[in-house]
């Protein structure tokens, strides 16, 4: 089975309006299918860093999106995949009365529990909303203790805008958090080979991850992956398998600096 340009394009136009695809698994009339593509504007994530995998042999290909931010509803930080192709092993929730299929997985970097650890407990109430402590000396991150960057004006340095009001000690904010590891120590909160691997095949050779590139916003339905440079050139570079093929010619804007997020 072989695949061309048209077919990537269509999937990804498919993942942009959440339609599930022809290779979803079939399941039960009650089952219910999400299909997700990057959104780097979610009102529930503030995002930090965003990258796009590349996979493909002869016969099968997978684009992976990768997304990382803090979840400010579920006070949780986590990276988000997304996968679109023709050889994915769609994760699956069982219940008794549905089923719910997703292309979509999740890696915890830090959980609710040590939010609810590192949050500050003195002053007015809002001093104290998604606002880390003075004393907190080390955050743990995917388990593991990493040493926390308490002065704001290093925040401030890399483009990061600390909550002005009841604020007042400058207090690092839960996403402030995720967003400066993104800018001062990437890999800290970027998935690692095996995560991204998860729910494709072991063996499909890694064509290429894209850093930077050009993003159109999720909710302008009036202009799909298809119509978009970006995914052209994706999609010629899988079926191709030759990253050469890579030649933007549109100005990367993927930073969550260009974009609005979390706001929810």
């Amino acid at each position: 089975m072989t695949f061309n340009e048209t077919e990537i394009l269509e999937q990804l136009d498919l993942a942009f309006n959440g339609t599930p695809s022809k290779y979803y698994p079939i399941g039960r009339p009650e089952d219910i299918k999400y299909n997700f593509f990057l959104d780097l504007e979610h009102g529930y994530c503030k995002t930090a860093g965003n990258r796009i995998h590349l996979y493909a042999d002869s016969t099968r290909w997978v684009i992976v999106f990768e997304k990382s931010g803090y979840q400010n509803r579920g006070t949780s930080a986590e990276i988000e995949l997304n996968y679109v192709g023709n050889c994915i092993d769609y994760p699956v929730d069982k219940y008794p009365e549905r089923n719910y299929i997703t292309n979509s997985s999740r890696v915890i970097l830090i959980d609710p529990s040590e939010f609810e650890r590192i949050e500050n407990k003195d002053g007015a109430e809002m001093e104290t909303f998604e606002l880390i402590g003075q004393n907190i000396k080390e955050i743990k991150i995917r388990n593991k203790f990493v040493p926390f960057d308490n002065d704001y004006k290093n925040y401030e340095k890399v483009g990061i805008e600390i909550r002005d009001y009841d604020n007042p000690k400058k207090l690092i904010g839960f996403g402030d958090l995720i967003r400066y590891l993104h800018e001062t120590n990437p890999t800290l909160i970027s998935a690692t080979e095996d995560e991204i691997r998860k729910h494709i095949p072991k063996d499909i050779p890694k064509l290429m991850t894209i850093d930077e590139f050009h993003f159109v916003s999720a909710y302008e339905k009036t202009n799909p992956p298809s119509q978009q440079e970006t995914f052209k050139l994706i999609a010629k570079v899988l079926t191709t398998r030759d990253t050469t093929n890579w030649k933007q010619t549109q100005k990367a804007n993927n930073s969550w600096k260009n974009w609005e997020s979390g706001n929810l």
